[in-house]
């Protein structure tokens, strides 16, 4: 009992009346106050709508740049910091400046494309400022230390996370009878060029097919089907629930044919035209062929990392809860 009281009241100090977990899922549309943004050399960039966040290990960014002046500024620049801030700076060539976390990178790799570079940064080492730094360490020891992840790693991740990554819906299809759906929030669309990008870990047992296939559907669905969602995300296998075994109706898409649940908003089709192996996951790139609206758009599922949740509670600025 006494050690229940004294754990109450430990994290009660850190995190108030919080429960204390590694993301908070959050319900927001396009409106995202946060601003990403990079230097590469003496060269600074907004890349809030162009960054996305697509392997762990190492944790890697893709950034798509489509100014062929800018490409080659980034492809000639020896040093690349990105920041992540709770809004715009007052001086556009000071990010740093009360920034929310910073993080140095690496050149990793690049995609080019007809219609612009997709270049891959990987972390070398990250700062982050969302709460005192000894909360941020008690918090590491007690609630996210693992054998396998460091502190480094911890800040690494809430680094990313210091941005809301939005949660789709995956399908895919093989055949008549492997109907996969799941959840992701390693992906992006580029909504000026028809691309898409998506980072699956090389563990999940459907990437092969779907590098073999070379087609996959990315839809959106309203943040409150975070439960039925999250259920398809336990079924990592290699037998995927058959369609009739699904807790909800599904509909096939226009073009490939593959099934979505009915309560989804619009959906992407999309052909994949590269991959790319970044480490624990795969890069697969590609371009949407049909761009489907079935219903108003409404709030979306997004991650953020708990500790950024911390910051936004403490500015009395906290994003709604899922």
């Amino acid at each position: 009992m006494i050690k229940g009281i004294l754990g109450r009241a430990f994290r009660k100090m850190l995190a108030g009346d919080d429960s204390i977990r590694e993301f908070a899922t959050i319900g927001i549309g396009d409106a995202v106050a946060e601003r990403v943004y990079l230097q590469a050399d003496g060269l600074f960039l907004e890349v809030t709508k162009n960054q996305w966040m697509e392997g762990l290990e190492p944790l890697t960014f893709a950034i798509w740049i489509e100014s062929p002046e800018l490409r080659d500024a980034l492809a000639q620049a020896k040093e690349y910091t990105i920041y992540f801030r709770k809004d715009a700076p007052d001086d556009p060539r000071e990010p740093g400046r009360k920034a929310l976390a910073v993080a140095q990178l690496n050149y990793f790799n690049r995609i080019d494309d007809e219609r612009g570079t997709l270049f891959l940064l990987q972390i070398r080492s990250s700062h982050i400022h969302h709460i005192h730094p000894l909360k941020a360490r008690l918090l590491y020891w007690k609630y996210y230390k693992k054998p396998d992840v460091s502190f480094e790693k911890t800040k690494a991740i809430v680094t990313a996370y210091s941005y809301p990554r939005r949660v789709r819906v995956i399908s895919f299809q093989q055949g008549k009878d492997y109907n996969y759906i799941f959840p992701m929030d390693l992906l992006g669309d580029v909504r000026t060029s028809e691309r898409y990008l998506l980072g699956m870990r090389h563990s999940n047992t459907v990437l092969k097919k779907i590098m073999d296939v070379g087609k996959i559907v990315v839809a959106e669905f309203p943040a409150p089907y975070k439960p039925e969602i999250y259920k398809l995300g336990r079924n990592h296998s290699a037998s995927p629930p058959s369609l009739d075994q699904l807790p909800f109706g599904v509909f096939p898409t226009r073009r490939f044919g593959f099934y979505l649940p009915e309560w989804v908003e619009s959906y992407k089709e999309i052909s994949i035209r590269q991959t790319l192996d970044i480490g624990s996951h795969m890069l697969l790139f590609g371009e949407w062929s049909e761009d489907v609206v079935l219903k108003p758009a409404t709030p979306r599922l997004h991650h953020i990392h708990f500790l950024h949740f911390l910051n936004q509670k403490g500015r009395g600025e906290t994003y709604p809860l899922v």
